[in-house]
């Protein structure tokens, strides 16, 4: 019996230890999955351009490319998911720059892929067949290493529409705008109100993404470089933006909240009583009625204007300069109105007047027309 013990207790030590030697690691010991662009980016730069080839994410982790094992198994240590590839960074980056002394192609895009280990090369249309010879040369010059994918449509710069409606901005002044305009040349304006920012040099933007449209040219609020509302040297309250940024596309739309697009064609003195429309970017669009049609204001701060359009619609700050219309006829830019209402919406009542700048007298003046 104290045998049978003696060899029992033998064997269960001899378990122990082999169990220790066969346990799986602790905790402690598996890294960390890597996720973290900067954490990758450092690892690959101490293993350096030519022992790695790029990275790219894979289901939440990172793949570091590497050229040898022990480069893997260090991208394995940090928790990085290694992958053996044939070229290294440093020769991905050398083929894109002798693509480069192609100099500039239009209408073609060509980069690193990581993932595949290659140089991509994208041919969109308009590429002569000289310069797709060209860069075909190069492609043979590296067999595998450069793949040629060819694309449909012209690579063009995206641009920001510009539409009655939207919100923009100057020196830190919110305000609507009213209609794109042109005069005889073909030359377009955006047309806003003059109290938002009286002057004229100031520089306008989209707000919401902060696109340029362009520099104020002219405007009027009871003063200012020119202006009449009642066919006489009495002024009104509006401003034009010469809209020649490199980046937009003025179209001859006005955008309602819905989302839905309005095309103008036409504009004209506005009649008492028709109804109306009133769109701006602080409050949802209205619908009313004109009640007069050529009315002297005095705002707040003693600023007269004569001639503007009297209506029942609800307006709010930052809607000025708004286009005011019914249907496709373009009638006037919202100016202000009576502080009544706090809120606009399609359904609110409204328990005031607004004024609106007439729109056919500002275009007969300085030569515009919508479109």
């Amino acid at each position: 019996m104290r045998r049978a013990g003696k060899r029992l207790a033998q064997l269960s030590t001899a378990a122990l230890l082999i169990a220790a030697a066969t346990s799986p690691a602790s905790a402690n010991d598996i890294p960390k999955p890597l996720t973290d662009s900067n954490q990758a980016t450092t690892l690959a730069k101490k293993l350096g351009d030519d022992r790695t080839g790029g990275m790219y994410y894979q289901d939440g982790r990172i793949v570091v490319t590497v050229t040898d094992p022990a480069a893997a198994q260090t991208v394995r240590d940090a928790g990085g998911i290694p992958k053996l590839v044939t070229r290294s960074a440093a020769e991905l980056a050398y083929i894109h720059d002798e693509l480069d002394q192609l100099g500039g192609i239009p209408n073609t895009a060509w980069g690193v892929e990581a993932r595949t280990n290659q140089v991509n090369v994208e041919i969109f249309d308009g590429v002569s067949a000289a310069n797709q010879d060209r860069l075909e040369t190069v492609a043979a010059a590296h067999p595998d290493a450069i793949r040629i994918d060819r694309l449909s449509g012209k690579l063009v710069p995206d641009v920001t529409d510009l539409r009655g409606g939207n919100g923009i901005s100057s020196d830190g002044w919110q305000c609507s705008a009213g209609f794109n305009t042109k005069n005889s040349a073909g030359t377009i304006y955006t047309l806003t109100a003059g109290h938002c920012v009286p002057g004229t040099g100031n520089t306008w933007y989209i707000s919401h993404n902060g696109t340029k449209i362009g520099t104020q040219t002219a405007y009027n609020f009871g003063y200012g470089t020119g202006g009449w509302c009642d066919s006489a040297s009495r002024a009104c309250d509006w401003a034009s933006i010469k809209a020649d940024g490199p980046d937009i596309n003025p179209l001859g739309t006005v955008r309602y909240w819905g989302g839905t697009y309005k095309q103008i064609d036409r504009s004209r003195f506005a009649m008492e009583n028709e109804s109306l429309d009133r769109i701006g970017v602080n409050s949802q669009d209205t619908s009313g009625n004109v009640t007069k049609t050529s009315v002297t204001v005095t705002y707040n701060e003693g600023t007269q204007l004569y001639g503007m359009v009297e209506s029942n619609l609800c307006g709010l700050g930052g809607d000025s300069g708004g286009a005011v219309l019914n249907g496709s006829t373009a009638l006037g830019l919202h100016s202000g109105s009576s502080d009544g209402d706090t809120e606009c919406t399609s359904s609110t009542p409204t328990f005031g007047k607004s004024y609106a700048t007439p729109l056919q007298m500002l275009l007969n003046q300085r030569g515009l027309h919508v479109y």
